[in-house]
């Protein structure tokens, strides 16, 4: 087998070197990092698909060669070293993985049925919903013939499996023992983010241009909906106080909502971009805003949305959450990590970068369970997987 090597740091121009029966890149050509993109400096080539990076190869000719070029930019996106999956003694530590089986494409949103210890995960790029059961760690089931499935929750009143679906803007029912399909409804395009209000009996969807649906579980209609400036992603229920705040990236904002009336109380502008991911630290009555553009956490007070402390953070965040007895943060991005931050007074400081894979973006963390659960998605670094993360101490 012909070999190579290289020098690579994901902050700096590197060079791949190679030998007489596997020859480098040409001369001069240097591999640069832009965001989650390498490229290379000059000439044609082929493109090779690394997750989310596109490589452009110029006179490679062994296969194996081009495997480990590919290999080799999968770490220097992630900015890690390969095969460093947890952090021996850290606040994570990878306890298992549980294989997809052959899932292609983006993987989004998850939920769990905490009776049965089943972990639902929408396989947006594959058309389905994979059903874990997470007690023999293994998948027992896939609902398939979806449309682009983005959000999924699980409501327990009526034992039901909702799924929204970006594509035809449609909520599929299900029903949560042997999933055979229990009804369906039409929402608007877009249909994303689903959250399950089980004390008011409710079943909230983020859909269209800018809307969130108002769902009753029982008689399984819509039953009111709230318009918005833009299109919802995460967004977040407070008991304490009935509100709802939803994250507009489109319009560079967070709105808040009354819980009962579907009313806008509030709308708070935000100067960052890409606020996609959001959670709420009750104890410190924060609201916690991810932004991808710059990568940071950013602080907000609960009652009026001040903005009290932000923190850098690894890039393409997708989901948020807190870990109240550890008073911890749990950040998953697509760039390869999990941030791991600790609260510090009214702010939070960073305590662990726990490496993950390229693309691996969406989470869930149980607290009923105290695991975090991360989706890779299949790429040349292997199956799409479910990692199953154990909180340490």
């Amino acid at each position: 087998m012909s070999s190579a090597y290289t020098s690579i740091s994901p902050d700096k121009p590197s060079r791949l070197v190679g030998t007489a029966a596997a020859p480098a890149l040409s001369e001069g050509a240097a591999w640069h990092r832009c965001s989650d993109i390498a490229t290379e400096d000059n000439g044609r080539g082929r493109t090779v698909w690394v997750t989310q990076a596109r490589l452009r190869i110029k006179g490679i000719a062994s296969v194996s060669l081009k495997i480990l070029v590919a290999t080799l930019a999968s770490v220097l996106l992630a900015g890690v070293p390969a095969g460093a999956e947890s952090q021996d003694g850290g606040p994570l530590q990878l306890e298992a993985k549980i294989l997809l089986g052959h899932v292609r494409g983006r993987i989004d949103h998850m939920a769990v049925d905490l009776k049965r210890q089943r972990l639902f995960i929408a396989e947006l790029g594959n058309d389905s919903v994979g059903i874990v059961d997470l007690a023999n760690r293994s998948v027992i089931h896939t609902i398939s013939g979806l449309k682009e499935p983005q959000g999924v929750g699980y409501e327990p009143t009526t034992d039901t499996v909702f799924v929204a679906n970006a594509k035809d803007g449609t909520v599929k029912l299900f029903d949560g023992n042997d999933y055979r399909a229990a009804g369906q409804i039409e929402l608007g395009r877009d249909a994303d983010n689903i959250r399950i209000d089980v004390a008011a009996r409710v079943v909230i969807v983020g859909y269209g241009k800018g809307s969130l649906g108002y769902i009753d579980p029982v008689t399984r209609s819509k039953v009111r909906s709230s318009p918005l400036k833009a299109h919802p992603e995460s967004f977040q229920l407070d008991p304490d106080t009935n509100r709802i705040f939803i994250n507009l990236p489109g319009a560079h904002a967070v709105a808040v909502v009354d819980g009962k009336s579907g009313r806008q109380l509030a709308n708070w502008p935000v100067e960052k971009s890409g606020n996609y991911a959001m959670a709420i630290d009750r104890e410190r009555n924060a609201l916690l805003i991810a932004f991808r553009e710059p990568p940071e956490l950013g602080v907000l007070e609960l009652s009026g949305g001040k903005s009290v402390a932000t923190v850098e953070t690894c890039r393409d965040v997708d989901d948020l959450f807190v870990d109240a007895s550890r008073k911890r943060i749990y950040v998953s991005c697509g760039q390869g990590f999990v941030d791991v931050l600790e609260a510090n007074g009214a702010a939070y400081r960073q305590i662990a970068r726990v490496p993950t894979v390229a693309g691996a973006r969406t989470s869930l963390f149980v607290p009923e369970m105290d695991r975090l659960i991360v989706a890779v998605r299949e790429s040349l670094a292997g199956p799409a997987a479910i990692w199953i993360l154990r909180p340490r101490p």
